[in-house]
Parts: structure tokens; sequence; C-alpha cells
């Protein structure tokens, strides 16, 4: 280094000069320095030696690099990166390099630089950010997982406390009924028995208390209980509690004053009620019902007892589909059933289902029909059986019209 600095230090113009000395028996030192012309050779010498000596007290062992500052320039490496210049190439023997003081301004780096390291530098470039990639995806992988247990314990904690919500005591549905009294039955089928009631709070419901010889069993009533707490829709009834003490099942719901549909349309005196607006307004309601079970609920769900008397009207005649206890759940992308238990009600259900138990959401969409076909004409579906051809006469359809 020393020699090379002489050499480049007494150019006349140029200040340029390369070496070269041996390292080891099979690995060369290269050198390369130049000054700008404006320096004098002492400015010249001064600045390349002060390169030389950050280039021992930073890089010493690097296989090459380069110190640059504004008016010096100092680069070597272990492969000839020059084009050798015989007026300005210098012999050497490495002698031991003088002492100079540090460097106030120096910019340097290192590199390898034989064919080995630039490869191992290549395969460096390829592997480190397929290594990120991989940690990243991982991270973000673990961080979905965690989001999803997070979310699934939250939506439990929810269940289990919109479940507690929904619990009422035997007691408080007894004071409810006034004991279950007759002067709040509503009506009485082969399920049990419907009353009116009114809550602590002052709220009117209608609480369905099915008897011990229901056909409701214990898993149809766990069934309406889980589907009407997670349903939300106008043209569905709304589920406000229930009660399952001492062999009681009890459900609680909103209590819509005009009872169901059928006592209107096979009523002769109820039936004029309902105008053709009326009844236009109630096939809309139960088909926006019937589209939100079978597409815009979070689950898909065919009632499988769709009739006028699980059809309930609100003080504005607005129609909500009640008794869930007999529909069936059907994953988001299903779309037929086969069951060995038949439910429902004779005359509504569709041919398939009633003789083959294939099941369905066409299954509700016969049911729909043969209602609006009761709605439209004031006649019940068992009654066209019977009728004697060219007789379709109907008085409170005829008043209507």
């Amino acid at each position: 280094m020393d020699r090379v600095v002489s050499k480049a230090s007494s150019g006349s113009s140029t200040k340029y000069a390369t070496g070269e000395a041996d390292f080891t028996a099979f690995q060369t030192i290269h050198a390369l320095m130049q000054c700008t012309p404006d320096l004098s050779h002492k400015d010249c010498d001064s600045c390349l030696r002060q390169s030389v000596s950050y280039y021992e007290s930073c890089c010493r062992g690097k296989q090459g690099g380069y110190v640059q500052k504004p008016n010096c320039w100092f680069r070597w490496d272990l492969y000839p990166f020059y084009t050798r210049n015989a007026s300005t190439a210098a012999s050497l023997s490495p002698p031991p390099s003088p002492a100079s003081p540090p460097p106030l301004s120096v910019n340097s780096t290192s590199k390898k630089g034989d064919g080995g390291s630039h490869s191992s530098h290549t395969i460096a470039i390829i592997i480190v950010p397929i290594v990120i990639l991989v940690a990243v995806l991982i991270i973000l992988a673990v961080a979905v997982l965690l989001k999803r247990i997070k979310k699934t314990k939250r939506d439990d904690q929810n269940n289990k406390t919109h479940g507690e919500s929904l619990q009422f005591g035997f007691n408080a549905v007894r004071v409810a009924t006034d004991n279950f009294s007759d002067a709040n039955l509503l009506g009485r089928g082969g399920f049990g028995s419907v009353y009116k009631g009114q809550l602590e709070d002052g709220r009117k419901v209608a609480i369905k208390r099915l008897s011990e010889s229901s056909g409701q069993g214990e898993q149809e009533f766990k069934n309406e209980v889980m589907l009407l707490a997670k349903l939300q829709h106008r043209n569905l009834v709304r589920l406000l509690g229930l009660s399952f003490e001492q062999k009681e099942r009890i459900l609680i719901y909103e209590f819509l004053p005009n009872s169901s549909l059928d006592n209107f349309i096979f009523d002769p005196v109820k039936c004029l009620l309902l105008n053709w607006e009326k009844r236009y307004k109630i096939i809309e309601g139960i088909a926006k019902g019937l589209l939100y079970l079978h597409e815009d609920s979070q689950y898909r769900i065919i009632h499988r007892d769709l009739k006028p008397a699980n059809i309930l009207l609100d003080e504005e005649m607005n129609p909500k589909i009640s008794d869930f206890g007999m529909a069936k759940l059907f994953t988001v992308d299903q779309t037929r059933a086969d069951t060995s238990k038949v439910v429902g009600t004779y005359g509504y259900m569709a041919p398939e289902y009633a003789w083959h138990g294939q099941c369905s959401v066409k299954s509700d969409v016969y049911s729909f029909g043969v209602l609006v076909l009761e709605i439209i004409s004031g006649k019940k579906i068992n009654s066209f059986s019977n009728q004697e051809v060219g007789d379709s006469s109907n008085p409170c359809m005829e008043k209507l019209e």
C-alpha cells in the first residue's frame, strides 16, 4: 500500500497508480489509488495514507472494499478489477503500513470479490425474502387462528348470556297468566294451550304451554327456542323468553292482538275486514319472511308447517310466521334432505315430501302456494275435494267484489 501511495502521489497530472502483491501462495492483493489533479504531491500522499490507515482500523481481514474521500479514492480486492497500465503499475511486496491519523470524513464498504462469494451473495438474496415471506405468512395464520378462537369464545359467551337472559321462572309465568286462567286462554290444540299474559314490566305476551302429550317433544322444543332466539325479521314472530322447570315447557312470544290468519279468512264475518289490498299485503309479508328463512338469514331453514294457523297478525295486520318446532336446519349450500319422519299438516305438504320424505325449500314454496289459494278464495284446502263441479261461490268473496 505504501508503494502504491508513493506512486500515485508522485504523478504529474493523473495522480493514479495500481499495484498488486502476493498475499498467500495462491492469493494476490490488488490495489488502486487516485487523487484529483488539483492536489499537490504532499496533499495527495496525506489523503491516501489516511485512507489506508482507515482501512487498517475498520476493514482489516475483509476480502475487498473501498475508501472514498472528496479528493482521493482507494480500492482493494483479491481479483484484478482494473485494466493494468504499464506506466502506472508497480510490483510490490507487502511492507508494514505507516501510521497516520484517522480521516475526518470517509465512506467505506466491504465486499466479497471471488466467484464463490458472489454465488453466496446471490443465494442469500433469494433465500432471505423467502424466509421473511414464510415468517409473515406464519404470523398472519396464527393471528387469524387466534382471532377465530377469540370470536368463537365470544360467541359462546354471548349465546350463553343470551340464553340466560331468555330464562323465566315458572312462578313468573304463572303470575303473568293468572295461574293459567281460562279467561286468558287464546287457543288450544294438540300441542297444548296458548295464554295471554302480562309480565312484571307491563309487556303483554303470548305464552305457549306445551302439554306432556303434545306432538312437540323436547328436541322440537329446543329446536324452536334456538332458531327463534337467533332469527330477527319483521315477518317472523319474536321469541321473548322460555321456561323449562318442573317438567313444564313454556315459550313466551310477543303478543299479537289479531291472533292467527285462519281466524279471519275462514270466518264469514271477520273475512270482510280483509280487503284485497290487505290480503295482498299479507301474502307479500309471508313471502318476505319465507325468503329470509331460505336465503337471507345466517342459516337456511325449512319451516315444514306453513299454514294459516301459523301466520299471526299484529295490530296493523302485518303477518308473522310462527311455530318453528318442526323447522329443519340446512347448511348454506344444502338444497335437499331425505327424512323418514314426515311432520306438518296434510294438505299443505308437497307430494314428494308427504310420500317420499324429500324435503327442500320447494316444500315450503308448495305450502305457500296452498296458503295463497286459501287467502284468495277464502276456502280451506280440504273443502275443494268435496266441492261440486261449477260450485265456486263464496259469500265473503262476493261481498269483497
